[in-house]
């Protein structure tokens, strides 16, 4: 933590704080972060994407080794996400957890659906049945609670939920490569994994991880 201070103004280490205390489920759960204006507000700028990608940027080259902050331009929100080992991960969530998120994280960020049906999760992890539909609900839960997804207004009687920039961020560049690797029993090159996971287009132009 001591490389922002050589990185940031006072001003953008006080924003990344309150960024970072906003972030945490306990203090404000079901709404991670703060808003793009909050962020401006407290950088003393206004509409300046430069800037404030700048900031998001430098951030980023400061704390990348224990978290990421994101900006998640559909919800407007900034978020911090911690980085964590694998066993403390599970932790949080279960095996069945990870892998609903997992089947949506394909279906929305490589096949590009907008959400995914509740009926389509029933239809992959388990037949139409009162104990199927009681056990997925219970691992969706979880989701909903570290903000990795949120219930999609389908304008029908039809359930539905979409991730979020948290929920697309979950799964790190290293664990989708052994994923591919596993599914395809092949070595793949870690620009091979991005392409198969359009994950390319995550990325602001000009940043590096």
């Amino acid at each position: 933590m001591q490389s922002l201070k050589g990185m940031l103004t006072e001003a953008e280490e006080l924003a990344f704080m309150n960024i970072l205390f906003s972030s945490s489920a306990s203090i404000r759960s079901g709404n991670f972060g703060l808003s793009r204006k909050e962020v401006e507000k407290l950088l003393h700028i206004q509409g300046e994407d430069e800037k404030f990608f700048s900031f998001l940027i430098r951030v980023n080259q400061a704390v990348s080794r224990y978290m990421k902050v994101i900006f998640d331009d559909r919800r407007d929100q900034v978020i911090v996400m911690m980085r964590v080992p694998a066993r403390a991960a599970r932790n949080t969530l279960t095996k069945e957890s990870l892998s609903i998120l997992l089947y949506m994280f394909y279906q929305q960020e490589v096949l590009q659906h907008e959400f995914t049906l509740f009926d389509q999760l029933l239809d992959a992890f388990g037949h139409e049945t009162t104990k199927a539909n009681q056990r997925i609900l219970l691992n969706i839960d979880p989701l909903k609670k570290i903000g990795a997804i949120e219930e999609y207004d389908t304008s029908s009687q039809e359930k539905a939920y979409q991730l979020t920039a948290i929920g697309v961020h979950v799964f790190s560049d290293s664990f989708l490569r052994r994923t591919t690797e596993f599914s395809q029993s092949n070595q793949l090159s870690k620009e091979e994994v991005l392409r198969f996971f359009k994950r390319y287009n995550l990325y602001k132009k000009g940043e590096t991880e």
